[in-house]
């Protein structure tokens, strides 16, 4: 047996236990020094976020038309430009935005979009076309890129307890992990302890399976120590969001070799009764960042971070008759942190007089954000990356 196909059948390789060789704890041959270098965070609002009711083109009478009881009122939207305010729920996003902090790219998306869940993300985790399926994501041929001929990596991790297809590739893959005390005390488990102690070179299959072992037990250990490096200060909001992103803060802080971190925020897919449930979440998400940015400014790293926010698609412009919208197309797209080109809003709020079938059009792919974030920021080729040819956008 062949050690991928052993890999696909073993109850092992789905599990916490298959960390990516290159995640190594006490290499002392570090290819990144957190502080000195960039950091991308990205954010995933998981469900398809309705972006006409997060950026508001409040002075849009066709806005109000098309949603007559789910619109957000004039008086209540926070405004930040003549046309265009954030869902009054965010105001804590809207200090960012004040602050030169946020830019916003509107009418994102790609050619010939699909409104499955499941499909729409996968071309947004792969960078693929719409007819095109790829088993390996955007950031994980980043890794192996960047880690061609590197005895180490550099290291993605993402906050969770399974990793995204946008992490995974050929060669190289990010490494998965929902809490580090956790995940050491399930290496520390003493069955784990025993196989550790007692090599396997001799068998092909097992012997790549022992040394995953030993390499997520290093990680494992390596991970927990960081996390007691540094302790926020910062009042994080009490979700199970906030608390992810203070882990990322704190693991950023205590310079760890990590520069490449994913989270995400579920609960978007709003058919039936929006209005309370995406005022909730995105008063979450902006209550979040608020705090991570501040934490980030508080220890003189916010401009060496860059955030990265976006969703599957967007919601269809008429409302449906549950008080929901159903699932769209382009959609609005955040970037975070202190080197931002262009800040505020990149390009024009959607237009709304001309649809594709009641759905916004798209005006910039999302690969064009990619590119520009793999060019300009983790300064890789985004050509090779994304197996295409995308001139990026004057973003970062």
């Amino acid at each position: 047996m062949k050690r991928r196909d052993f890999l696909k059948t073993s109850a092992i390789s789905s599990s916490a236990l298959l960390a990516p060789a290159f995640l190594r704890a006490y290499n002392p041959q570090r290819l990144y020094n957190s502080r000195a270098e960039r950091i991308l965070v990205v954010v995933q609002l998981s469900g398809g976020n309705d972006g006409l009711n997060t950026i508001v083109p409040y002075r849009n009478d066709l806005y109000y038309q098309q949603r007559p009881s789910l619109a957000i009122a004039k008086e209540e939207v926070l405004p930040v430009s003549d046309e265009l305010g954030f869902h009054p729920a965010m105001s804590a996003l809207q200090s960012l935005y004040d602050d030169g902090l946020m830019s916003i790219v509107n009418n994102v998306g790609y050619p010939n979009p699909d409104r499955s869940h499941f499909r729409s993300m996968d071309i947004w985790h792969t960078a693929s076309r719409s007819d095109e399926y790829l088993s390996t994501g955007w950031l994980g041929r980043y890794l192996d890129q960047a880690c061609i001929d590197c005895e180490q990596a550099h290291v993605a991790l993402e906050v969770d307890d399974a990793l995204s297809l946008a992490l995974k590739g050929e060669k190289r893959s990010g490494f998965a992990m929902s809490s580090p005390a956790q995940l050491k005390k399930m290496t520390d488990n003493r069955y784990l302890q025993l196989i550790a102690d007692h090599p396997h070179e001799h068998e092909e299959n097992v012997a790549y399976l022992y040394k995953t072992l030993i390499d997520t037990q290093a990680s494992a250990d390596y991970l927990a120590s960081q996390a007691r490096v540094h302790r926020s200060t910062v009042d994080y909001p009490a979700t199970e969001f906030g608390r992810d992103l203070k882990q990322i803060a704190e693991l950023i802080t205590a310079d760890t070799d990590t520069h490449i971190y994913y989270v995400s925020l579920t609960g978007f897919d709003t058919h039936a009764g929006q209005q309370g449930r995406q005022q909730r979440l995105l008063q979450q998400y902006s209550e979040g960042m608020k705090a991570f940015m501040e934490d980030l400014r508080q220890n003189k790293l916010i401009n060496d971070t860059l955030v990265l926010t976006f969703s599957e698609f967007g919601r269809r412009v008429s409302q449906n008759a549950s008080g929901g919208t159903d699932h769209g197309t382009a959609n609005n797209l955040f970037l975070m942190g202190g080197n931002l080109r262009r800040k505020g809003f990149f390009n024009e709020g959607p237009d709304l007089t001309d649809l594709d079938e009641g759905d916004l059009k798209y005006r910039v792919d999302f690969r064009e954000v990619y590119a520009s974030i793999l060019n300009k920021w983790l300064q890789a080729d985004a050509l090779e990356v994304l197996n295409g040819r995308f001139a990026g956008l004057p973003l970062i």
